[in-house]
């Protein structure tokens, strides 16, 4: 076994070569082959293929396997749909009900990405970005509400994070966030809720621009 891999890092790179189109629409994923690849057993390439699979780039059909799923614009356009509406919902309740010590830590990881914005340290950035918008979805006071917007954000993230490696996106989508901090801060439900409906609509047009 190869020094160091594991289930996410082999995820990772299947996922990257998928968006990338390296594996293309209708590949098979054999765990056997992709074992052999990584130097590991089955176990870890099996969570790895599960993961991509909850994310909407693989699925398993009967007697076929794991195949690579077609990334259709239009189902994509809608996953970036659904998920501004339940941001936006989110947001508005976050707007109403953010405790100040949420608050205060929303305004610390905005200074830290801005800090990696300024430096282009894109994955850096990313995963910071992933606590950001979790602890929106957890202000809401909402558990249901929370869960969903989190089920749809690991469905799309392989998009989201893609479009962040763009260094005019990366800057404009911190910018972005200053808004939606100022206005959780001054309790603005309705501009909240438009911010995050925006914030969403530009990282979907920048993946978008990424793959034509």
């Amino acid at each position: 076994m190869l020094k160091g891999v594991h289930s996410q890092m082999i995820s990772d790179i299947l996922e990257e070569e998928i968006l990338k189109g390296e594996l293309t629409p209708g590949t098979r994923l054999s765990e056997q082959s992709i074992a052999a690849r990584f130097g590991v057993s089955r176990t870890p390439v099996r969570e790895a293929l599960q993961n991509i699979a909850s994310r909407s780039l693989v699925e398993r059909l009967p007697y076929k396997g794991v195949i690579v799923r077609d990334l259709d614009t239009d189902r994509i356009d809608m996953m970036f749909e659904a998920m501004a509406e339940l941001e936006a919902l989110c947001g508005g309740l976050a707007a109403e009900r953010i405790r100040e010590d949420e608050l205060n830590r929303l305004e610390r990881m905005h200074l830290r990405m801005s800090e990696m914005a300024a430096q282009n340290a894109s994955r850096d950035y990313e995963a910071i970005n992933l606590d950001f918008h979790s602890l929106i979805y957890k202000s809401c006071g909402n558990e249901d509400l929370s869960a969903m917007a989190h089920d749809m954000r690991i469905k799309l993230a392989p998009f989201r994070k893609t479009q962040l490696f763009r260094v005019e996106r990366l800057q404009m989508s911190n910018r972005e966030h200053a808004v939606i901090v100022q206005l959780l801060a001054t309790r603005n439900k309705a501009g909240t809720q438009e911010a995050l409906r925006r914030h969403l609509e530009g990282a979907k047009l920048s993946f978008s621009k990424a793959r034509s």
